[in-house]
């Protein structure tokens, strides 16, 4: 498994993989001891996440290698369809997904994933339209769906 590191404007990325495919993106607070150096396994990814925070990028061609359940990696999957710049609710997911009742299993998979912001959980919201449960902390994900709005001049989510 190889470990790249990427500044970004919500913390350090730590991305993890193989040539099998990206496994993990985390967000950390703290810089870890770290070595500059990029696996070429890892190149495409951080190329691809810089242009995301940068504005040029909003679908990711990256091979993903998740390590989760069938039903967790069920619900990533949704998860990768749903447009950037717009958003469902946890509901609407679960329609997707064909029962209405997982909705709790479905929001607890959300929570598990993976692969932050390829993986785009964080366009998930509550039914109201509120934000809620995001493993990176909510300013993190009103962050990320500021960045994603259409209308860059109003932010989505005001302070």
């Amino acid at each position: 498994m190889e470990t790249a590191f990427l500044n970004t404007p919500l913390g350090i990325a730590k991305i993890e993989g193989d040539t099998h495919g990206i496994s993990s993106i985390s967000i950390l607070d703290e810089a870890p001891e770290k070595s500059s150096d990029i696996p070429e396994e890892l190149e495409d990814a951080v190329y691809q996440l810089k242009e995301y925070f940068e504005g040029s990028r909003q679908e990711f061609d990256l091979e993903l290698n998740p390590q989760g359940t069938e039903f967790q990696r069920k619900v990533w999957e949704a998860l990768r369809t749903i447009p950037f710049g717009q958003q469902i609710s946890y509901l609407d997911l679960s329609k997707r997904l064909g029962d209405v009742k997982a909705i709790r299993a479905v929001a607890a998979a959300n929570g598990k994933n993976p692969i932050w912001i390829v993986i785009p959980c964080h366009r998930v919201l509550g039914s109201n339209g509120d934000l809620v449960g995001y493993a990176g902390g909510l300013h993190r994900k009103k962050w990320l769906l500021n960045h994603e709005s259409p209308a860059k001049q109003v932010s989505l989510f005001p302070n």
